[in-house]
């Protein structure tokens, strides 16, 4: 893969345990941490794996099949897990096929020595969420998923759970992010009543701030009245590194309104349907769409909930981008009505603005989009 020469320059005076402003790591201060020797790897970083603000994962070579998912816990190491819960251990070097139902976990390329006041998190990236694999990141001595603490020096790894499609996975796929923090960047309600008066963060004719802003599933549908799509059971395996090499209807049914503009999700099925509202994140901020209140509905909504400053951003080429949902009912049937508020977004502020935004700068795959499937299906 070709080296990012931006990355490769040195830039020696990232302030590791100094004093930073309080926000989210944007691309040119990944890059600072990567000079300074706070996020390594075993192979050099790829041109475009640095988002505006994350960076993609990869996994290594290896991967072990284990017999159920787990936590190192304080003083654990995930190595020593490993050994006791593996069934298999296989390599991936050139591909191999992780099957449904099953948990796998994959030691990533990356790794970390972040200064003391440095957090990080992650989340899966869009295309992951969209093709329903469940996929958490794992480190040392951690008893949370996904949550890397602020000084945190060791490896990471990726538990991943295909749930609806085998996938094709190999060295250097990249199904996760990793996003970095200083301090509490997330915006009050009160800013975020300031910051929607001056940016339009959602469309419509109000805003419903508290814990963030809230989202609404549409199922009135296009002039068609296509609301989404229910994956279908059996199918192919799906390389995550093949773009547009799946045709939708081997894999998809379309799901259309009726009469009352409403949808019972059946328990187990995976559906894409997408917000009634139009988002923006402003060069300003970044987001991420929380998960659904359990005490509302028995649903899980958007797997992966990053979104880059830009998304929407009329500047950037995303105006009228809206939010894919990615949801799966558990246990019983649920009834989804048109305009029910199925999650919310939190904004963040970024430590400073992104030398790159999302969309046009980098040619994403998902601005100004409607509802869409992830990139792999044509």
């Amino acid at each position: 893969m070709p080296q990012d020469p931006k990355i490769a320059e040195p830039e020696p005076d990232f302030p590791l345990g100094a004093a930073v402003s309080d926000g989210i790591f944007p691309v040119q201060t990944i890059r600072a941490l990567i000079s300074a020797g706070g996020l390594t790897a075993a192979q050099p970083f790829e041109t475009g794996q640095i988002q505006p603000a994350s960076v993609d994962l990869r996994l290594g070579p290896r991967a072990y099949r284990v017999r159920a998912s787990f936590l190192p816990g304080p003083g654990g190491v995930v190595a020593d897990k490993l050994s006791d819960l593996k069934l298999h251990e296989f390599d991936i070097e050139n591909g191999a096929v992780l099957e449904t139902g099953c948990v796998y976990v994959v030691p990533l390329l990356e790794s970390l020595a972040l200064p003391e006041s440095i957090a990080a998190s992650a989340n899966p990236k869009s295309s992951t969420g969209r093709l329903d694999v469940f996929t958490r990141v794992i480190a040392d001595g951690v008893s949370a998923f996904d949550l890397i603490p602020a000084g945190y020096k060791g490896p990471l790894y990726a538990e991943i759970c295909p749930q609806t499609f085998p996938i094709v996975v190999r060295k250097g796929s990249k199904l996760t992010q990793l996003r970095f923090r200083h301090g509490d960047p997330r915006e009050t309600d009160e800013g975020l009543q300031r910051l929607h008066a001056a940016e339009t963060l959602v469309s419509g004719a109000r805003a419903d701030i508290h814990d963030g802003i809230a989202l609404s599933v549409d199922l009135a549908g296009d002039r068609d009245g296509l609301v989404g799509y229910r994956a279908k059971r059996h199918t192919g395996v799906v390389d995550v590194d093949a773009p547009g090499a799946c045709a939708i209807a081997d894999y998809w049914e379309p799901v259309r309104a009726d009469s009352q503009r409403r949808l019972i999700l059946d328990p187990d099925q995976f559906y894409i349907l997408a917000s009634k509202e139009a988002v923006h994140i402003p060069p300003t901020h970044a987001a991420e769409m929380m998960p659904f209140n359990p005490l509302v509905g028995e649903f899980r909504v958007h797997y992966a909930g990053f979104m880059d400053p830009g998304f929407g951003h009329s500047a950037a080429g995303g105006s009228g981008s809206r939010v894919v949902l990615e949801v799966r009912s558990h246990t019983v049937p649920f009834i989804l009505e048109d305009g029910q508020i199925i999650g919310r977004l939190v904004y963040e502020r970024m430590m400073a603005l992104p030398e790159t935004l999302y969309g046009r700068d980098l040619g994403s795959h998902y601005q100004a989009q409607g509802l869409k499937l992830s990139k792999h299906f044509k």
